[in-house]
């Protein structure tokens, strides 16, 4: 049927509203769920365009592509960019039993399956590069299939996106899990409840990023200790140096007010090339480097290795420590000192790639009453 005249000028303005609007709401969508916006329509279309609906249609359990009705939009074993979702496959982080992966990390100092050792702390922060949407769901597997292996105490991640943070939600319940966003991509801290206790929680602005960056601040009690943990993804890229070191002397200062009798540790990718360091004069006299601190050891020297990781297909070499742990000791007279460093995730998975273009650092410390 056709209009004229003003219903027809009234019904053109109200199609073009219409897809205004549905274009927004698949932006928002792919905001939401780290997906393109082909996804997106995907998925709102099949909800009648409903956004509540359509986000947990996307994450919920079981689903493991967009409807079937799109069918080039299914994607190839290849080139996964499926939600993360829960399957018999997935490793469970509450189970007990002992883990087993094809392919098991060789380390310097290998972790028992339990952490019940009120003489030592585990920690491991991970740039889990949860952006990158291919093999997102296996990738995200063999990142837990590490966790489930060496069971940290404390977890810090980063590049943590929604179906990413749902799907430790369901599996890591033995964790809390505080956040430093909630969309987007952002930064995590993971506290194994039978041994931490969370004490209090704060979330840092970078005032002048443009990468949606900050500081995670989360206060804990372990081992009749004070810690106060502290992680962040620093701004990327050397085009980006100055506000880098401006998020870095943030991190220093908020370091260096923490409660004396506390002992600190920050974890995290910090994107810092070694001259930038010294570009600031170097780290303050009580701020250690836990990397340099245990003697530079060669073996995991470097943390985003083009070399190594061919996960991004670089047509160049760059080695480089991205990813550092800083201490700080408590002045009470009470100590927890770094005692080993180790490179986890350099196992391929059976997709081909590595759980992420960054390796991993574990670190354990000791505990002295």
């Amino acid at each position: 049927m056709e209009l004229d005249g003003a219903a027809g000028s009234s019904a053109l303005e109200g199609d073009v509203a219409l897809i205004t609007e549905r274009k927004q709401t698949c932006a928002h969508f792919s905001s939401i769920a780290g997906c393109d916006l082909a996804v997106a329509q995907c998925y709102l279309a099949e909800n009648n365009w409903q956004l509540e609906r359509a986000i947990n249609s996307f994450f919920e359990p079981g689903v493991g592509s967009p409807p079937k009705q799109v069918t080039n939009l299914t994607p190839s074993p290849s080139s996964e960019t499926m939600p993360i979702t829960l399957s018999d496959t997935c490793i469970d982080l509450t189970d007990d039993a002992p883990v087993v992966i094809k392919k098991t990390p060789t380390v310097e100092n290998p972790p028992t399956s339990k952490q019940e050792d009120e003489s030592h702390i585990t920690l491991l922060t991970w740039n889990v590069d949860g952006i990158d949407q291919s093999n997102l769901a296996e990738r995200a597997r063999g990142v837990c299939s590490y966790l489930a292996l060496y069971s940290p105490d404390i977890i810090f991640l980063q590049e943590v996106i929604p179906p990413y943070y749902d799907y430790l939600k369901k599996r890591a319940v033995s964790y809390t899990i505080i956040t430093g966003n909630e969309d987007g991509y952002f930064t995590a801290i993971m506290l194994k409840k039978s041994r931490v206790k969370l004490i209090s929680q704060e979330i840092v602005s970078f005032p002048s990023t443009v990468m949606m960056r900050n500081l995670l601040v989360a206060n804990v009690e372990i081992c009749g200790h004070n810690i106060c943990l502290m992680t962040s993804h620093l701004e990327s890229t050397k085009e980006h140096s100055s506000e880098r070191l401006k998020q870095l002397r943030i991190v220093m200062q908020k370091i260096q007010e923490a409660s004396p009798s506390s002992t600190v540790i920050f974890g995290g990718d910090t994107n810092l090339r070694d001259k930038e360091i010294d570009r600031i004069g170097g780290l303050p006299s009580n701020i250690l480097d836990i990397w340099e601190f245990l003697g530079k050891p060669e073996h995991c020297r470097y943390t985003w290795d083009t070399k190594m990781n061919n996960n991004l297909k670089a047509p160049y070499t760059c080695r480089l420590r991205f990813d550092r742990i800083f201490y700080r000791a408590a002045e009470d007279g009470s100590q927890v000192v770094p005692q080993s460093l180790d490179l986890i995730g350099t196992e391929k998975l059976d997709c081909g790639r590595f759980p992420s273009d960054h390796w991993g650092l574990f670190s354990n410390f000791d505990v002295i009453l």
